[in-house]
């Protein structure tokens, strides 16, 4: 069967299970005839990552009746999620590289020239890295994705043109330089790492003038719909960025997912939660900006207007709306733009304001905003966020064992792959190494029961990796581990 033109307009998502199905039904697009003339041909339709929106494209798409439906978990309980405010990204990304500078990892930017930039500047400073983008020429984009592949690189630095197909499982990390389009993009990019279960991390690197740079792009989107759903992704992404809660929650809730375990001990709002504070003036200073706007105007107005009202800036819009004459005019001015913005952006998280998915999209009180304004009950509001180390505590996944042996095998690990130009990983993967680190392996049966080594590895790599474990105990002492 096939899929009919008309239904090759759908997302990219749902767009990848219909070439899927395509391929393994030997038909193309053009034979849409054939996709209803053979009803009793089996079809599996499978996707990596899809919300409860596209699950059901899937099905109407593909015109799949009754089908027996299996979704997987999406946790992936490896992984630590980290957001940390942008403060000169490039300090920031060093500090965080510099005690994984033996690790590969990834760094998604946005443009293709960040790519090439920032790739410069971590090689000034001697670290391994390169570039990875569409424009580069066919040879070079090969060959560093290679020397990745085979960790002669570390780290690639790349648009979101790196990772479709890129099966790597020791990626160590995952750094987003700027600001993803959507929780499906930044999902799918984070999930690049820790693929053969080890812990791993990833950091979103986060500011609002990421986001207005998302905003400014939109506004040039012809599609009204599209237009529309972008802003939504967006102001999803910027609210899993800000949020207070387990950012394990937030990202299963997207995809239709509960979870209940928290803390989940594996994101920044679990392992250090933000402090907060009594702000309920503040916030009523806000609440009753918006409120006082849309009584003397009779329609609201965006945030940032309600931030140049509160400071009491001196506008031409000011003026011309007359808002200058409210009460509410200049009363926040022993606050920053930048903090009342954040003020603003918690208010709609926690659902006291909303905001309206036009072009122009304005503030609105919400029911429960407009009642806590009356009551003026206590609104608990949160301290930015500062800058996370790196945590040393045991994380889901992770194989303790001897760090020097480990880094022993992981540089005859790369011999033999040079040796046979295949990537490290296709000889033994971090999980094995660290096991072989960890249970000191000196005889075939010993070296046999590491997970990962079957027999047809045991007989090509035992005696090598073997030999090496039994040279390294004759000058260095077994570690012991607690089970």
């Amino acid at each position: 069967g096939s899929v009919s033109d008309s239904r090759c307009r759908m997302s990219d998502c749902t767009r990848s299970v219909a070439v899927a199905v395509r391929a393994i039904t030997g038909t193309s697009g053009n034979n849409s005839r054939k996709w209803e003339s053979l009803p009793d041909v089996p079809v599996m339709a499978l996707t990596a990552t899809a919300t409860e929106r596209v699950q059901s494209d899937i099905l109407q798409r593909l015109s799949l009746t009754d089908p027996t439906i299996f979704i997987a978990s999406f946790n992936r309980p490896n992984l630590t999620y980290r957001v940390t405010p942008k403060q000169k990204p490039l300090d920031q990304i060093i500090k965080f590289l510099g005690k994984r500078q033996q690790e590969a990892g990834i760094i998604y930017c946005a443009s293709r020239k960040g790519t090439e930039k920032l790739a410069e500047s971590l090689q000034a400073r001697g670290l391994s890295a390169r570039p990875y983008h569409a424009g580069l020429a066919s040879e070079e984009r090969a060959a560093n994705q290679e020397a990745f592949l085979r960790d002669e690189v570390k780290t690639i630095c790349a648009t979101i043109a790196f990772g479709m197909g890129i099966n790597k499982p020791n990626v160590r990390y995952v750094i987003h330089h700027d600001l993803p389009k959507n929780l499906e993009s930044y999902y799918q990019e984070t999930g690049r790492a820790g693929r053969d279960g080890l812990p791993s991390d990833c950091l979103l690197l986060f500011s609002a003038g990421d986001a207005a740079k998302q905003t400014h792009f939109i506004e040039e989107i012809s599609d009204p719909n599209e237009q529309q759903n972008a802003r939504l992704q967006l102001n999803q992404v910027i609210h899993y960025a800000e949020s207070t809660n387990c950012r394990r929650v937030d990202l299963l809730s997207y995809f239709g997912e509960s979870w209940t375990e928290i803390p989940c001990g594996a994101c920044d709002n679990c392992l250090s939660p933000p402090e907060t504070y009594d702000g309920t003036i503040p916030a009523q200073k806000f609440l009753s900006c918006v409120f006082r706007i849309k009584r003397q105007s009779g329609y609201g107005v965006g945030i940032n207007h309600i931030v140049e009202v509160l400071t009491g800036a001196q506008t031409e819009k000011i003026r011309q709306r007359g808002h200058e004459t409210l009460s509410t005019y200049g009363i926040g001015k022993d606050l920053h733009r930048k903090e009342w913005q954040a003020i603003g952006r918690e208010l709609l998280r926690l659902g006291l304001l909303c905001q309206t998915p036009d072009k122009f999209s304005v503030l609105e009180l919400t029911r429960e905003g407009f009642e806590i304004l009356k009551t003026r009950d206590t609104i608990t509001l949160t301290k930015p966020v500062e800058i996370l180390t790196p945590r040393t505590a045991h994380k889901q996944g992770e194989i303790e064992c001897d760090e020097v042996l480990f880094a022993v095998l992981r540089q005859v690990r790369k011999e033999l792959a040079d040796e046979r130009s295949v990537p490290a990983y296709i000889i033994f993967g971090d999980t094995t190494l660290r096991q072989m680190a960890r249970y000191y392996p000196t005889t075939d049966v010993e070296f046999s029961n590491l997970s990962g080594v079957g027999e047809k590895k045991r007989k090509e790599f035992g005696e090598r990796f073997i030999r090496e474990v039994t040279d390294y105990l004759e000058t260095n002492p077994r570690v012991s581990f607690s089970d």
